[in-house]
């Protein structure tokens, strides 16, 4: 469930009231008449399932509120509520399966931008990386698995493809574009200065590496997994339960590559370098396409789930779908079984 302060100008707000109270998916509506000063309006608060979100948050941009005043949405951890449960029940498919568009659009589009921050974790994710490659020391890998922000812009670039925004896609492709060759110089630097501290050398490169040896030879399996990691991480997000082990999942195809590439080229170990590249193209490549297409899906599944429920009658200017009303009808004129 999302929670929604609204801030709708004067002459909007009746309108807006009346399309949240007319949605059996909306709850606890709550308006403070005049209450918001900058800018100025009434303000609207109200409850959401996931599964309505997207039909009321396109009402309010219908409506101009997204111009004229504002819209903020929460997520709701905790809800007792027998009303919650009714617009719950009226709503089509569940909440986990549901894709809010605007929140994962918000969500993923913070982390394509080339920040300080973002170029400072990805350099010391791939800095770790490198160090565990010469040791092949699979800790080190999952230490910089947990530090690497690179699924951030991936997943951006992926809903933006989707969506076609492309201002988005120009930022997520510059993030990742600048991110990991920037990653990759300053590694080679970090691997020259703790070669000359003498805390390393060339021949740890050339051993034996059984744990990391594969991140330069790519194969048939680096697409598969680096897919399949695209498939988890996108779901994650799109359910709202991403988390540090999406990063892991995620990293696994990424830092690790873009480490062996700099530190096979500080050491003048062309090839390895090279079967380092081709590994990390295929596995940003892999998980572009993995989320692409993870939303191309989730969007038919959801049509194809809303459209049990079509045959939409109209509230307004807005339309809702008819099962909806006659659920959330048939439940507020239940008896409460509870009482008593």
């Amino acid at each position: 469930m999302l929670h929604l302060r609204i801030i709708a100008p004067t002459d909007r707000s009746t309108a807006v009231v009346d399309m949240l109270s007319a949605d059996p998916a909306v709850t606890h509506v709550i308006v403070l008449p005049g209450a918001a000063r900058s800018p100025r309006g009434d303000v609207v608060l109200c409850d959401v399932v996931r599964e309505g979100a997207d039909e009321v948050l396109a009402a309010l941009r219908t409506l101009g509120v997204d111009k004229s005043g504002g819209v903020v949405g929460d997520g709701v951890d905790i809800t007792l509520s027998a009303s919650a449960d009714r617009a719950a029940r009226a709503a089509p498919g569940l909440g986990t399966d549901a894709v809010v568009w605007d929140e994962i659009a918000q969500k993923t589009g913070e982390e394509t931008r080339l920040s300080a921050t973002y170029l400072l974790l990805l350099t010391l994710a791939t800095v770790i990386a490198g160090i565990a490659v010469l040791l092949d020391q699979p800790i080190l890998i999952i230490g910089a698995m947990v530090v690497g922000p690179e699924f951030g812009p991936l997943a951006a670039l992926s809903v933006a493809l989707v969506r076609w925004r492309r201002q988005v896609v120009r930022r997520s492709v510059l993030a990742l574009g600048v991110g990991f060759p920037i990653a990759i110089a300053l590694t080679v630097l970090s691997t020259w200065a703790l070669d000359g501290a003498g805390l390393i050398d060339k021949s740890m490169l050339l051993a034996e590496r059984p744990v990391t040896d594969f991140i330069w030879r790519p194969d048939a399996l680096s697409w598969v997994v680096g897919f399949l990691a695209g498939v988890a991480g996108m779901l994650s997000v799109t359910s709202n339960r991403s988390g540090s082990l999406v990063g892991v999942l995620i990293s696994v195809t990424t830092v690790p590559a873009a480490a062996n590439v700099a530190v096979a080229l500080a050491y003048g170990v062309f090839p390895e370098a090279v079967g380092s590249v081709v590994q990390l193209l295929i596995n940003l490549c892999a998980i572009v396409v993995a989320g692409v297409l993870t939303l191309l899906v989730q969007r038919l599944w959801w049509e194809r789930v809303t459209a049990r429920w079509s045959g939409a009658i109209r509230v307004g200017r807005f339309r809702l779908a008819p099962r909806r009303a006659a659920v959330a009808e048939t439940e507020a004129a239940a008896p409460d079984r509870t009482a008593g």
